[in-house]
């Protein structure tokens, strides 16, 4: 009996310690922990939920939700960052200390968009695994709230024994009939107790962990976009050096704007302005006939020639004075990277809203997000065209034309000849309210994207190397 009461009393001070730091549960979700074990969140929310299919779980609803509130959480602090003075003279040192030759300034343009996109790819997993670890943690604080009510019954009857302790081994007669019913009763109440003890605690850690987690996730996430503001700033003075590099005066590039937007405004369709913009715009014509000359020269080149280039290119050092694509467009399938970071909300040939079949890709972006050229291609138009907003069109060459839009901001002219990776816009802070963004569930910013050949839209996944998550996917 004296082991039994002992076990009593030491299973007291721990049930009574972890109850009173069980923390105030807010309004929660009916989820519990188990629920939340016994789902693979990331599966289930990964898993695209196409149209006829029976609703979302409430895992993948819960998911969602702490993916918002995390969003927005983390767009609140991103606000907060200023680039500091130190910071931002040091990065103008470096930009007046750079060769201003065009290949080299627009070599780290690529460069500074690939870090750029690499600091948004870290801010997004930041962003989906706090809002995994918030999820488990409203499970754990959900399980502990539920039973609360079991909680204050174990204690109550610690707190009975530890005012009334069964008596000693040796009893008077009188007492052994009490005694063996005690003994009895701790018999089998004390385990139950301590293991519910001990459960409570590994709750109450896994729930501590958890926290810990989610302060180092974000914690990363915090220096993540204090590296994009430098980034920012970099990319600004580049493109504003790479700007000087137009052999076209700011007058000429007026008129040809000016032009442009009489094009598109009198197109009636998308083919129908690709055709106009190529037949009249002077510094299109011009470098679509010198694209079509340095093709001419490449295929002169004898078979050495042309093996020794495709190994120069190959190796990821093709000519930075390039003025035509260093691959045919046919051959890059499976080797493109998007043209921003972020989830796929419609693929091609997904519903589109009108009851037509989606003819190009839409991704959820961050906002203020960077947009590259997805490959190398001349710069046919770039501006507003009719309900799609903010347009680029690239001539891919081989017949291929990609279409871009959905942006706040376009950072390239028509005319000039882009690389695979050149930052070419950016998106703004909202969705876009365009014919292409329509019955789209989501206020992120989002691009859509389209290949066309010869004039008609084709898939673009097979070019893409990076696999659809469908996370953020419109039916899911």
């Amino acid at each position: 009996m004296r082991k039994g009461q002992d076990s009593t009393r030491l299973a007291l001070p721990l049930v009574a310690a972890v109850f009173l730091v069980v923390p105030a549960a807010p309004p929660l979700s009916a989820q519990t922990v188990e629920n939340a074990q016994a789902v693979d969140i990331g599966a289930a929310a990964d898993a695209s939920q196409p149209e006829g299919t029976p609703a979302p779980s409430p895992a993948v609803d819960a998911l969602e939700r702490k993916r918002d509130e995390t969003r927005t959480e983390l767009d609140d602090l991103s606000k907060t960052l200023t680039l500091s003075a130190d910071k931002a003279r040091s990065i103008e040192q470096a930009i007046a200390a750079l060769d201003k030759s065009s290949a080299s300034i627009r070599q780290a343009l690529i460069e500074s968009a690939a870090r750029r996109k690499q600091m948004e790819a870290t801010i997004r997993d930041s962003e989906d695994r706090l809002a995994k670890l918030r999820v488990k943690e409203d499970g754990i604080r959900a399980s502990l709230h539920e039973r609360r009510g079991v909680l204050a019954e174990v204690l109550a009857a610690l707190q009975r024994m530890g005012r009334n302790p069964p008596p000693a081994l040796l009893v008077t007669p009188e007492d052994a009939l009490g005694s063996v019913r005690s003994a009895i009763l701790l018999g089998a109440v004390v385990p139950g107790m301590r293991a519910e003890a001990e459960r409570l605690m590994a709750d109450l850690n896994a729930l501590s962990d958890l926290q810990k987690q989610a302060v180092a996730e974000k914690e990363k996430a915090s220096a993540a976009m204090s590296a994009s503001l430098e980034e920012d700033r970099r990319m600004d003075l580049l493109l504003a050096e790479n700007d000087k590099q137009s052999r076209l005066s700011a007058a000429e590039l007026e008129a040809e704007r000016r032009r442009s937007q009489e094009l598109a405004s009198r197109a009636t369709s998308l083919q129908g302005l690709i055709q106009s913009l190529e037949g009249e715009i002077s510094s299109v014509r011009d470098a679509m006939a010198e694209a079509r000359e340095e093709e001419e020269r490449r295929k002169q080149l004898t078979a050495e020639q042309r093996e020794k280039a495709e190994q120069l290119a190959e190796s990821g050092v093709p000519d930075k004075n390039r003025i035509a694509p260093a691959y045919p467009f046919a051959s890059l399938k499976q080797k493109l990277a998007y043209p921003v970071e972020g989830d796929v909300l419609r693929a091609y040939g997904d519903p589109d809203g009108t009851g037509h079949p989606a003819r190009g890709l839409t991704l959820a972006a961050s906002p203020g997000a960077v947009v590259t050229a997805p490959a190398d291609g001349l710069v046919v138009f770039a501006g507003a065209f009719r309900s799609y907003g903010q347009m680029i069109i690239l001539n891919a060459g081989d017949g291929y034309h990609l279409v871009l839009t959905g942006m706040e901001k376009v950072n390239v002219r028509q005319g000039k000849f882009v690389f695979a990776g050149e930052p070419i816009a950016a998106m703004g802070e909202k969705r876009v309210a365009s014919a292409t963004a329509l019955a789209l569930e989501t206020d992120r910013p989002t691009l859509y994207i389209e290949f066309r050949k010869d004039g008609t839209p084709v898939d673009s996944k097979p070019w893409w190397s990076a696999k659809e998550t469908g996370r953020a996917r419109n039916d899911s």
